[in-house]
């Protein structure tokens, strides 16, 4: 293990024995801590710009500067297009360039292909090109790697805000409770569609407003569940006496209440991982997410919906998908099994 299991509780050690005794879960957090460090390196592994230029016995390193094409031989003062066939010849007549195992980005059109798009796999583009010319492979890199980053940024933010709205809730009560109570009733029956409609009509969503926006209606997810236990536990015995020696209240809710609400939270984050993927990928579908300049994996199903006499879009997005989701599911589930007392006895 990574870390030392003598400075676990024994209930933290018969949890953490409990998962990973659970082969389908162990091995699909295996799989997909995998997949997600594998597209933090994107960059490295898909891109049109070389990782090393040597040029008259001088490096460059595209990946973190920009160099007009002057500098290699170039007649304008723009940024290097390293594709280009001048270009080329230049640096290799003078050193050499090391382009990644894909040499395309997400945003990369490829005009040197030999039949209309979107074209069909073969050794340049392992699953085809989209409608636009660019490597499917590649978008779902960069698409997979932008999904679980907000999912995780979504599910962490709504789920502080609503821990600490439904500890406020469960543990003052009376008045608080109930006021909380019929502003969260108003608040959910808002139209999240209609509102992200009439947003998205005004301008272009980017990737911090669409999760402002969003998370404008997903912070209530934890909210009954944390209000129910704390409503329960405030009347424990270690309450009373906590109040009674003068303890603050900022202090008996985070410190005594809250270590037991959180079990009975964390086997939801999972499942609230794989409702934000889906969430941002049918808003990219929609078209209400998302602009173009960003890898998404909802426009991908968007093009194999258009383009039914290209399977392989349709087949490539629907394997990754439900793939994704498939072990999220699966690590939730061996999650809320670890943490069931019936099974940690």
């Amino acid at each position: 293990m990574f870390f030392d299991k003598k400075k676990l509780s024994p209930i933290a050690q018969k949890r953490l024995f409990s998962f990973c005794k659970n082969r389908r879960a162990f091995w699909s957090l295996i799989i997909f801590s995998s997949i997600f460090i594998f597209t933090l390196f994107a960059e490295i592994i898909a891109n049109d710009q070389p990782l090393l230029v040597k040029y008259k016995d001088r490096y460059y390193f595209p990946l973190f500067s920009t160099y007009n094409e002057q500098t290699f031989g170039g007649d304008f003062p723009t940024p290097t297009d390293y594709r280009d066939p001048y270009i080329q010849k230049n640096i290799n007549q003078n050193g050499y360039m090391i382009f990644p195992l894909l040499p395309y980005s997400f945003n990369t059109v490829d005009y040197g292909l030999n039949k209309p798009t979107p074209s069909s796999p073969d050794s340049k583009h392992l699953l085809g090109t989209d409608d636009e010319g660019r490597d499917i492979l590649v978008r779902i890199i960069y698409g997979l790697r932008l999904s679980v980053i907000f999912a995780f940024l979504l599910t962490a933010i709504s789920s502080i805000i609503g821990i600490c709205a439904g500890a406020i809730q469960g543990y003052f009560g009376g008045k608080i409770d109930i006021f909380f109570q019929r502003f969260l009733e108003i608040w959910e029956a808002l139209p999240q569609l209609f509102v992200l409609i009439i947003i998205a009509s005004i301008f272009v969503p980017t990737f911090w407003t669409l999760l402002i926006i969003m998370l404008c209606f997903t912070w209530m997810n934890l909210t009954g569940v944390v209000r129910a236990e704390f409503l329960r536990t405030r009347n424990f015995e270690f309450v009373k006496a906590a109040k009674a020696l003068g303890v603050s209240d900022f202090r008996i809710m985070f410190r005594h209440i809250l270590p037991n609400a959180i079990i009975a939270t964390i086997t939801f984050i999972p499942f609230f991982l794989s409702e934000a993927i889906v969430a941002l990928t049918a808003l990219d579908f929609l078209g209400l997410g998302l602009s173009h300049d960003y890898p998404s994996l909802g426009d991908l199903v968007r093009q194999g919906k258009d383009n039914l006499q290209a399977p392989w879009i349709g087949i490539s997005i629907f394997i990754v998908l439900s793939g994704l989701l498939t072990l999220l599911i699966f690590i939730g589930e061996g999650i809320r099994d670890a943490f069931d007392t019936r099974r940690t006895k």
